[in-house]
């Protein structure tokens, strides 16, 4: 019985490791577990174990990928004059569900937030500026969220891609986002409103 309580008292701690779940919802997610079938239980530690041991980044975009190049990215059908900058993988998907947008991404892994000692050189800024080289990109879409971080990697990555690469268009979401909003957040049609109303930055 020592045991037993010793392995339920570290499911919860586990579970009190995820964002956003405090003490008694990791406690009512671990008795849940306790008290599911065997294979229910075991279904969801074999899904955890393949997220983890399958799931990469894509090598051209960082977003998630089951092989080197993920699905988009490998997709002949994208348009391929424009790249719309995100700050995660699930940004992708929320843009991906409003079906507004047929381009390609670049997910930046964060956002550029000196007080959290997340700074440029933190994000993947270097393959994103590879990326613009190329001559086919016309367009690189803003699509960061419209907190004071998102904002603020905006606005750097703007002034850069301006500097570096003239040519290229630097559009931003449009002002339909709530401010201080992220995508994931959001309803499928705002964030199509907000990419079909994208602007040019000042």
């Amino acid at each position: 019985m020592e045991c037993s309580t010793r392995s339920l008292q570290q499911l919860i701690e586990e579970f009190q490791k995820l964002p956003g779940i405090g003490r008694k919802s990791a406690e009512r997610l671990a008795y849940y577990v306790l008290r599911a079938p065997r294979e229910e239980a075991l279904g969801l530690a074999d899904a955890i174990r393949r997220v983890k041991e399958t799931l990469r980044n894509c090598s051209v975009c960082f977003n998630i990928a089951e092989k080197e190049v993920c699905s988009i990215c490998d997709d002949a059908a994208r348009d391929r004059s424009r790249i719309c900058v995100v700050e995660q993988p699930k940004d992708i998907s929320s843009i991906e569900e409003s079906g507004s947008y047929r381009g390609l991404y670049h997910v930046l892994q964060g956002a550029f937030s000196p007080l959290d000692g997340v700074s440029p050189e933190d994000l993947t800024l270097g393959p994103l500026f590879r990326r613009l080289q190329d001559d086919a990109i016309e367009e690189v879409v803003l699509a960061t969220s419209t907190d004071f971080e998102g904002e603020g990697t905006a606005l750097y990555l703007r002034e850069e891609i301006r500097r570096r690469f003239p040519r290229v268009r630097v559009t931003r979401i449009a002002r339909g986002m709530p401010s201080g909003s992220h995508l994931e957040h959001v309803s499928r049609t705002i964030v199509s409103d907000a990419i079909e109303g994208r602007r040019e930055m000042d």
